[in-house]
């Protein structure tokens, strides 16, 4: 079945995840890491795409960020990737690949869902036991998006502003999230979207997103295509 083709649209979060090829560590030291986050930040900066949050595992990549333009994201994910590997590479004294194929990614919407996602990414550490926190784990946009740590990487989506009149506020608010465990539903709804390269977002929206790129948002069942509407 051929593979559809990725959802692209301006000014619309996206989860995005990339693996170490074979889940082998991508990172081995905590230069690995700043270097990661140096060239992200710089060239997210360039290619017009806000980064929300973030968490940089040993063997895989989360990002929740926002392009200006619809290939964005593509253009951060290509340069960064080879920038990366050619300095993990020399590092390492290796060759060849580092990462599995092309990065996954869903397109994210509305509120619940967007907060949700947020607080997916920041909740790794912790669903693999590496903390018990959100705010013990350093490769993380937890501190900036929860404590007020500064980060030139991460610029806050209106969603998250939308959480209190001030910093503080905001962060407590933030805070406040964490003390609720994620609904299973909802990690195995953010799992199978990025995946499978659909939407995370209510039904309303799944439909809005599949008009304007011309392709099926949700799982459909077998035999039951998506059908772009004819033009009135």
């Amino acid at each position: 079945m051929p593979r559809l083709p990725r959802l692209k649209l301006p000014n619309t979060p996206l989860h995005i995840i990339q693996r170490g090829n074979n889940r082998a560590a991508c990172f081995g030291a905590d230069e690995d890491y700043l270097f990661y986050l140096e060239h992200l930040t710089a060239i997210s900066a360039k290619v017009g795409v806000a980064i929300h949050a973030y968490v940089l595992m040993t063997n895989h990549v989360h990002l929740l960020a926002t392009p200006q333009n619809a290939e964005g994201v593509s253009q951060l994910m290509k340069r960064l990737g080879q920038r990366y590997v050619q300095y993990f590479n020399r590092a390492y004294r290796r060759t060849g690949t580092l990462w599995e194929g092309r990065f996954r990614s869903c397109v994210v919407g509305e509120e619940a869902y967007f907060l949700g996602c947020q607080r997916y990414i920041e909740l790794n550490p912790v669903r693999a036991e590496m903390v018990k926190h959100p705010g013990e784990y350093r490769w993380s946009s937890y501190g900036a998006n929860g404590q007020g740590d500064a980060s030139p990487t991460i610029r806050p989506h209106p969603v998250y502003g939308g959480l209190g009149l001030t910093d503080g506020e905001r962060q407590a608010a933030y805070r406040e999230l964490f003390r609720h465990e994620l609904d299973p539903g909802l990690v195995d709804e953010i799992r199978r979207a990025t995946h499978g390269g659909m939407v995370l977002g209510s039904e309303h929206f799944a439909q809005e997103v599949a008009l304007l790129a011309g392709r099926r948002t949700q799982r459909g069942k077998a035999g039951r295509p998506f059908k772009q509407p004819a033009e009135e």
